[in-house]
């Protein structure tokens, strides 16, 4: 038998040779059967990576960022306006006339216990019944001091008129400050001074004669009307002024008829 050459050998191939030579080539082209399957399987660049997840959630959290801004922004021009219009209603409802009421009324409330004040200040304070002491007084009861006493006035001055102690001394009257003190005294129907002489100086007062006895440890001064048919003394603390002893005199004169002087002897 001849031997074959090459070239026979390759004719002689198989049918499934080639075939299989042709699957092998196919499974490596980009056109094949092998490359058309593997495009169907999902590819690593379509699926989500957590990348992805990441920004998705950055952007939600910045729009409800935004929202939140927005609503905040929203409330709070709604609470402007809400102020405003309280602002324009309180300037509607309340007038000036309103305003200035409401500005004068505590003004009128101070001014007012201000003159409270003043008047209780003012007002007489209720003062205990004075008490006298008697001294020697023969005609007290005599028509001199009943026509002198009935004309003498409330006041002198400040002072008025007192209350005495009961049992009082005759034709006694007195006159004290509103808070009390030191009175003024009126005692009519005396005897003669004992200091009351010839030599003793007389100070003329609205007509009537008086002559004057100091009590320096007392701080008063006694003025005894020596002209009128009875002695009529009348004490008076120091620095209570000459109105009191103007004011007796005036009455005394309008009351009592004058008549000379009889001082005792030296």
């Amino acid at each position: 038998m001849a031997d074959s050459t090459p070239e026979d050998r390759d004719e002689a191939s198989t049918p499934d040779d080639t075939a299989t030579a042709d699957a092998t080539s196919s499974v490596g082209e980009p056109g094949s059967v092998g490359a058309k399957s593997s495009d169907d399987e999902p590819r690593s660049g379509d699926e989500p990576t957590s990348d992805d997840d990441a920004q998705a959630a950055s952007a939600a959290a910045t729009a409800l960022d935004a929202d939140s801004d927005g609503q905040a922004d929203h409330a709070a021009d709604a609470d402007d306006s809400d102020s405003d219009v309280a602002d324009d209603d309180f300037e509607t409802h309340h007038s000036p006339a309103l305003i200035a009421t409401a500005v004068a009324l505590p003004v009128v409330l101070i001014v007012a216990v201000l003159v409270a004040a003043f008047i209780a200040l003012r007002a007489p304070v209720e003062r205990e019944p004075l008490a006298l002491g008697p001294v020697p007084a023969p005609a007290a009861d005599g028509p001199a001091c009943q026509a002198l006493l009935p004309a003498l006035p409330a006041e002198l001055g400040d002072y008025t008129k007192a209350t005495l102690v009961e049992p009082a001394p005759p034709a006694t009257r007195a006159w004290q400050l509103p808070d009390g003190g030191d009175p003024i005294t009126l005692r009519c129907g005396l005897d003669r001074p004992l200091e009351f002489n010839r030599a003793s100086p007389l100070t003329v007062i609205d007509g009537v004669k008086w002559f004057q006895v100091r009590d320096e440890a007392g701080k008063t001064g006694t003025w005894f009307a020596v002209d009128r048919e009875t002695y009529i003394a009348l004490t008076v603390p120091d620095g209570s002024g000459t109105s009191a002893v103007q004011t007796v005199s005036d009455t005394i004169n309008a009351n009592l008829p004058a008549r000379e002087p009889t001082p005792g002897e030296l």
